[in-house]
């Protein structure tokens, strides 16, 4: 993964909220239409504007975003076709060593992102059993030990 990594504009959240889809629909198997579609619009009208965002792009095409919030990585999603190549390590890796992020909430479901960060040095270190928004997926708060 060679691209850089560069803040995204406003313009760029309709095909940032794209990518969280095709991500979610990815690896969060335990969610819902119902579920996604709530959260959809949230992403777009709320959260994206409430973290400190960066992206990678291949061609122009995000592949890529990373939002950050102090020293805790809010959001990290890949688009599908990305995974697996380098795109998640090299916003993780910017986030820890340029940015000062240690610290990072997952759904205890998506497996696939607990053994990413785990395998990346991030250690459990709280269980909740709901999410924010006080649905029935339990969060795991995670921080860096190395």
């Amino acid at each position: 993964m060679k691209s850089p990594i560069e803040i995204p504009s406003v313009t760029d959240y309709v095909e940032i909220t794209e990518v969280w889809e095709a991500s979610v629909r990815a690896t969060h198997t335990f969610l819902t239409e119902e579920d996604i579609q709530y959260y959809k619009p949230l992403i777009l009208k709320e959260y994206l504007k409430s973290v400190r965002l960066f992206c990678t792009r291949d061609q122009n095409a995000i592949t890529g975003f990373l939002g950050l919030d102090d020293d805790k990585i809010e959001m990290l999603f890949i688009r599908p076709d990305y995974r697996g190549k380098g795109v998640g390590k090299a916003l993780l890796d910017f986030a820890v060593n340029k940015q000062n992020a240690r610290k990072v909430d997952v759904n205890e479901q998506n497996e696939q992102a607990v053994g990413f960060y785990e395998y990346l040095g991030f250690k459990t270190v709280r269980r909740e059993p709901l999410d924010s928004g006080g649905k029935p997926f339990p969060i795991l708060s995670m921080e860096l030990q190395k």
